[in-house]
């Protein structure tokens, strides 16, 4: 099964690569794409997460138009998202039938949302990218002060509860497409059914990993997105990835997230008020 995944994962992986590769013709970053990238993918790979930093980023600097960010958000990180993926999906264990199902939710929730959100005007994107920013916040000050839910031991789900655990998944996986994370309300969900939560990281990683390419491929096809500046997260990601996972490994980051925490309030602020402006 574990094979099937990552043979099924590789051949998303590929198709999204074409598509991508197909809309990067004559197209150069620029280093701070590429810087932005490295650090984003490198603290996501230590447990920091992605998509809030690099929408403050993309708000402070003006990088990206905002009706663009979910976008190039979802294009630009999923091949460092992919990479995350075979290096830990195996690494922890859970129950196949259960992480198969759920990844399978997620993707088919990220091709719905992706269509959706690529359609939105500019100013339903400046509002939902500001209650993502808000979500993401509200997701790091749980974990800062341990206010997920303990779990339970088990490694897999049936019955009902794999029924619920599968429709919420798709949901998570269309909302996630606005640049809403995905991990923290996948935790939360696992842990809430009784699951182990070590359990929740394979099935958060390979979920992450099925619904990026599903998604991003929807962003690049209605052209909903940066080019250069998701090809520079991509080549500054696949960088910082491999680096944090085999030769840094871990880092203190207590107080890292809280600066992150004060920056992406910061920048959920900046985005709801530009909404409110149109």
């Amino acid at each position: 099964m574990i094979t099937a995944i990552y043979v099924a994962l590789a051949t998303f992986t590929v198709y999204y690569a074409r598509i991508f590769a197909g809309s990067l013709r004559g197209v150069r970053p620029l280093p701070s794409h590429i810087v932005t990238g490295f650090l984003t993918n490198f603290f996501d790979t230590l447990g920091i997460g992605s998509f809030a930093t690099t929408t403050a980023i993309f708000k402070f600097r003006g990088m990206v138009p905002d009706h663009w960010i979910p976008g190039t958000l979802n294009a630009g990180h999923t091949l460092p998202t992919v990479l995350q993926a075979f290096l830990y999906i195996t690494s922890i264990e859970v129950e196949a039938l259960t992480l198969v199902l759920l990844i399978a939710g997620a993707a088919c929730g990220g091709w719905f949302g992706a269509a959706a959100v690529a359609g939105l005007s500019r100013r339903a994107v400046q509002l939902g990218v500001g209650g993502a920013l808000l979500f993401a916040a509200a997701a790091l000050l749980m974990r800062q002060f341990d206010l997920f839910p303990l779990g339970g031991d088990a490694l897999g789900l049936s019955g009902w509860k794999l029924i619920a655990a599968v429709l919420a998944n798709l949901a998570f996986g269309a909302i996630s497409t606005l640049g809403i994370g995905f991990y923290a309300p996948c935790m939360t969900m696992v842990s809430l059914l009784g699951m182990n939560p070590a359990a929740a990281f394979p099935i958060m990683m390979g979920s992450s990993a099925f619904l990026m390419p599903v998604a991003s491929a929807q962003f690049v096809k209605r052209k909903a997105f940066s080019p250069p500046v998701a090809f520079g997260l991509a080549l500054g990601g696949l960088a910082g990835v491999p680096l944090a996972a085999f030769v840094v490994k871990s880092l203190p980051l207590e107080g890292l997230r809280w600066l992150v925490i004060v920056v992406v309030l910061y920048a959920a602020v900046l985005m709801l008020r530009s909404g409110e402006k149109k």
